[in-house]
Order: C-alpha cells, then structure tokens, then sequence
C-alpha cells in the first residue's frame, strides 16, 4: 500500500498555499508570525478566521502552541485587480478533460499581479474543479480554444502530446496586407529571450532555425470591421499553422515578415504598460486544436465559437 502523500491545502481565490517552518523561541502561533513576517498586518484576525492551518490541515488559533519546528500553511493575499469583462465558454467536458474558449485579456494562470482574472481561478471557481491543470498556454492576449485537465492521473499523458508535438494547432490573424510575399509560405526563425530584459520579449537572431510556422494569407479583411485598425490600412486573414511551439512564436514570427499583428503591445515595439483597453484586442485566435486521445485512441478536435475580428465583442 502507497503511503499517503503529505497534505497541502488546495488553492483559494486562486492563490496557492504557503508553507512556514517555526523556529526555537516562540510559544505561541501568532507570536512566531509577527516574528517571522513582521511587514505584515493582520494575522490575529487571519487566525481567528481559521486562515492558518498545521501540518494536518486543521486551523490554529493566536494562542495554539509554537514549538520549534512546527509546519504552518498560510494564504497570502492578492491586489484587486480589473474584471476581464468576457467570459469563458466552455466547449467540452469530460472525466478527463475540460476544453475551453479563452477570450483575450484574461491570463490562463496565475502569475504576477493577474490572479483573479485568470482562465484557471474562474473555471475552478465555477466549475468546482480543484484539481484543474493547463496543458498548454496562450498569451494573456490571445484568444481561442485552450485545453485542461481535470485528474491529475491522467494529466501527464495529455501533457505529453504537446511536449512530443502530437498536437496539430490552426490560429487565425489579422495582420497588414503584403505585396512583398507570396503565399502560403513557411516561416523559420531562430528566437531567443534575452536574459536581461524585464519583459519576455522574444528576438530574432542569427543562427539555426528553433521555430516554423506555415503562413497562408486567406482573404482581404475591411479595416473598417477591425477594432484598433488604421483607416485605410489594407488588411489580410492569415491562417497559421505553428509546428513548433516557443514563447510568442507567433506573434514574434509574423512581425519578423513585416506583418505585426493588428493590436500587438508588445510586437515588433514593446508599448509602455498600462490599462487594457478592451475595445482594441489582439487579432489572433487559435481556432482549433487536434490530437489522438492518449488514453482513448480516438481523433479529437476541438474548434473555436469565437471569429476574428469581433472575438466576441459588442458591435
């Protein structure tokens, strides 16, 4: 028989559980923590709210005992933050896996100051799924289809068709017109995050390809139907079909021809940050996802609901 794994409190409002270790000298819990963690305010009140658990996952008072060594976990807290004003659809749900259409503007997981608005903290709150995992990512500004799984049994075999490149991904983009290529075209670039930068900003460089992306130009779009378009602007649906799958490979790849996506604040210019503007979204989708279920052996696919250039917005 297994032994049981230790406990860990599951995440609240999306925060994740902190674990402190208590030192020698302390006879209570709520001496050792203004101790330990004299910055912060409030952990009487913390306590008497059952906001402080041992290592049993039973709550601790102000005056439970402190002996040296003694596990606590903690919550720390989170900023308020600005409601993503879309919601998430869901398009499939199983035992297994959950599929989803992300809309722009909400991150996929918590990270810095989005924790909240987040595609995984709602569906957790929504759905009751504590267990919820990404398998992939995509851009906080990227809309489109997004998968998850639900058990964590069966999550590293799901995991493993994006690290093997078992998943076929079709995106849709909005980007300038060009009299300067000829279509459909394969892009092969070599991308590198320079390590002092602040923000993750992907360069292209010299150097043997790491990423390839089929390009194929689909129709001329109205500028005058695409929210944060200039007027004027000629304008193209592109279809882009990724077969590897770095940081931004998009969105870097499609500036690197001349062809920045529509909305883009951080390509081929990193804007200054500041708040989302809700009206002017990034023109990229990813319109479908499509893989042989690893523990099913049947073709699945999975296509978005949402159509470039509206992604849902009012008109």
């Amino acid at each position: 028989m297994k032994p049981e794994p230790p406990f860990q409190p599951p995440p609240r409002n999306g925060v994740s559980a902190s674990r402190v270790r208590a030192g020698v000298g302390h006879a209570h819990v709520l001496g050792f923590l203004h101790a330990r963690f004299p910055h912060i305010n409030g952990w009487r009140a913390r306590l008497l709210a059952g906001e402080v658990l041992d290592a049993q996952g039973q709550a601790v008072g102000p005056d439970s005992p402190c002996p040296a060594g003694t596990l606590l976990w903690y919550w720390r807290g989170s900023a308020p933050e600005v409601r993503v004003p879309f919601e998430v659809a869901v398009l499939h749900q199983c035992e297994r896996l959950l599929v989803v259409d992300k809309p722009p503007f909400l991150a996929v997981a918590p990270v810095g100051r989005h924790v909240q608005e987040t595609v995984l903290v709602r569906l957790q709150q929504q759905l009751g799924l504590p267990h919820l995992a990404p398998l992939h990512r995509l851009d906080r500004d990227t809309a489109g289809v997004l998968a998850f799984a639900v058990q964590p049994e069966s999550r590293g075999a799901y995991q493993a068709l994006w690290r093997e490149r078992r998943v076929t991904k079709v995106y849709e983009a909005i980007a300038p017109w060009a009299e300067h290529l000829s279509f459909p075209l394969t892009a092969r670039h070599r991308l590198v995050e320079p390590q002092d930068e602040t923000f993750h900003q992907m360069q292209v460089q010299a150097g043997e390809p790491n990423c390839e992306t089929r390009v194929e130009r689909l129709h001329e779009v109205d500028p005058a139907q695409v929210p944060g378009a200039a007027p004027g602007q000629r304008l193209a649906l592109y279809r882009l079909t990724p077969h590897t799958g770095r940081k931004h490979q998009l969105r870097c790849q499609m500036a690197a021809l001349g062809l920045p996506l529509v909305n883009d604040r951080v390509y081929p210019v990193l804007q200054p940050e500041g708040p989302d503007d809700f009206s002017r979204p990034l023109m990229l989708l990813a319109r479908r996802l499509e893989f042989v279920d690893p523990l099913e052996g049947q073709a699945r696919g999975f296509e978005s609901l949402l159509r470039l250039p509206r992604l849902g917005l009012a008109t």
